[in-house]
């Protein structure tokens, strides 16, 4: 894909055998706390850093609890269960600069495009800003409940050019609103009273008070997220056409191709199937605007592009204003482990959650 802009040594077979006494260890919690997919009134529900999730809630379907995809108009942002790990971790939180002063005349964001050579590749790529510490593909937390309608109706194209052989190019214009992130975060934080009780009950080699305390205290909490609003849209070509425009803008550069010749490689013409341009919280006022203004019309056709507002000022400064603080458009989350502060323990409960996310990661 292309973007412009542990500690075990044992047998094979013992191997295998552990894993498969976690893998029925793990079901075992997950059945005896009569997990579903609905939200509890009485569960907080906040996005700050430092507040700890239990990735394995809704693995899978964390586009239920994250508003990260273009769906029903709504209000919330974020719902999935957090609980206070650590305290006074307020005075580590930051708010860096994503857009540099000099660069927020028109537009406080970024406008980036990613070549995409199967399918696998493009989903990578709308979940490139999301980093889940342990997670080798942290993607399917999110999409390894999707469907190929499911695919294609998250991301504005027929699923049909989901199941064939086909290249891609994702496009999108993201508006930054809120960045915040931990900053040297000390080892030795405080914990929460009942978080320090509940790892005295952890046992070294005890697979299960691990998953216990996972499940009611989480696997990792929130080190940084970015929330704001994205548009965004994907063209679907075959492969002689991607491959000859992929080697053209990779040696020219976007800079350098005029908009004549960039509008004819993402139009009709070119392209096998011009996605509709998506919100990312699903705004209907701002998908309405979009799909009027961000149109080429001819005499007979017309078709939605988002390199419209290539190069348009006036597009881009109604749009920096438009698309206001209704999505997560990136997130990092880090293990518990430090939260351990006795090295053995947290080496233990590292690696009973490195096998964990093994597990879910190959076999959902």
């Amino acid at each position: 894909m292309v973007k412009f802009t542990r500690h075990c040594v044992v047998p094979e077979l013992a191997k295998m055998w552990g894993r498969a006494i976690m893998l029925v260890l793990a079901m075992s919690v997950i059945m005896e706390t009569s997990r579903t997919y609905a939200f509890q009134d009485n569960e907080e529900s906040q996005l700050k850093v430092g507040k700890s999730i239990d990735l394995f809630t809704r693995y899978g379907y964390l586009t239920l609890s994250m508003k990260v995809v273009s769906k029903n108009e709504s209000d919330w942002i974020f719902r999935e269960p957090t609980i206070d790990i650590f305290t006074d971790v307020d005075r580590f939180a930051s708010h860096p600069e994503r857009v540099p002063k000099r660069q927020r005349r028109v537009f406080e964001g970024d406008f980036h495009m990613e070549f995409c050579d199967n399918v696998g590749q493009l989903i990578q790529a709308y979940f490139r800003d999301f980093s889940f510490e342990k997670l080798d593909q942290p993607w399917k937390a999110f999409t390894s409940s999707w469907t190929a309608e499911t695919i294609g109706r998250n991301l504005g194209i027929n699923s049909t050019y989901i199941v064939k052989e086909q290249c891609y190019v994702l496009v999108r214009l993201s508006r930054f609103r809120d960045v915040v992130k931990l900053d040297g975060m000390p080892d030795n934080l405080s914990l929460a009273d009942v978080v320090a009780k509940e790892i005295d009950k952890i046992k070294v080699g005890d697979v299960e008070s691990v998953l216990t305390f996972i499940k009611r205290y989480g696997s990792h909490y929130i080190n940084a997220y970015v929330t704001g609003n994205s548009l965004y849209q994907v063209f679907v070509f075959n492969k002689t056409n991607y491959v000859h425009m992929k080697d053209r803008l990779k040696k020219q550069g976007i800079a350098q191709i005029s908009n004549l010749e960039l509008g004819h490689y993402f139009s009709p013409w070119y392209a096998d199937y011009m996605g509709a341009i998506k919100v990312a919280s699903g705004n209907r006022s701002v998908a309405n605007w979009s799909t009027y203004k961000l149109r080429y019309n001819y005499s007979i056709f017309s078709y939605p592009s988002l390199l419209k507002i290539h190069g348009d000022p006036r597009l881009l400064s109604r749009l920096n204003s438009m698309l206001g603080n209704e999505a997560i458009l990136e997130m990092q989350l880090k293990t518990l482990a430090p939260a351990f502060k006795d090295p053995v323990k947290r080496l233990w409960f590292e690696e009973v959650l490195d096998n964990f996310v093994k597990l879910w990661e190959s076999n959902l």
